[in-house]
């Protein structure tokens, strides 16, 4: 009888978190990249594109279970550079008319909460550092992460949405670490 009853209340929990509409949480900094970032003496930057912009393509979708994650009112791609021209307003870095700009392409954007136990998130974005037609850098950026995670959807969805933000955050600091990167935004 408890095996059914709680056989029962987990399928209820499992279909009543399927097919909803989720949003990603805002994105913070990570506030030892940013200090980092300040103190390395760069230019004023731009943030130009990040591609692609259809909310249609495949990176700008993210299903948790069957549940369907947005990046409110932005496209994944969008959410990145907002995260990146965030993070250089808060290091005093950015200047929406710099001639160094910072164009990116999202060619990864997975959350994976199918585990029993653990979580997985993976990105990669082709960065492009340029002044006019100069390209200063043109490199691939990745990050990972693993998170706790559950069988029932109730836990692991909820924490795949909350996930997402600390993915870029992990994507973003290993390009300020970068000292290629840092190398094309000095003076």
């Amino acid at each position: 009888m408890r095996f059914a009853a709680a056989l029962l209340a987990l399928t209820v929990s499992v279909l009543s978190t399927g097919c909803a509409n989720l949003v990603a949480p805002d994105y913070s900094a990570d506030y030892s990249a940013v200090d980092a970032l300040k103190r390395s003496g760069l230019a004023k930057s731009s943030v130009g594109k990040v591609q692609p912009e259809d909310a249609a393509a495949k990176v700008n979708s993210i299903s948790l279970r069957g549940s369907s994650l947005k990046a409110g009112d932005t496209t994944f791609a969008g959410y990145v550079g907002r995260a990146m021209m965030s993070d250089l307003k808060e290091a005093g870095l950015y200047d929406a008319n710099a001639q160094r700009r910072i164009d990116m392409v999202l060619l990864k954007n997975e959350i994976d909460v199918s585990g029993f136990s653990e979580g997985m998130g993976s990105i990669e974005v082709q960065l492009t550092v340029s002044e006019g037609s100069k390209t200063l850098l043109q490199k691939n950026y990745t990050a990972k992460t693993r998170f706790e995670s559950s069988f029932a959807g109730a836990v692991a969805i909820p924490k795949g949405q909350t996930e997402y933000p600390n993915l870029v955050r992990e994507l973003l600091a290993a390009i300020y670490r970068d000292q290629a990167f840092v190398q094309a935004l000095r003076f």
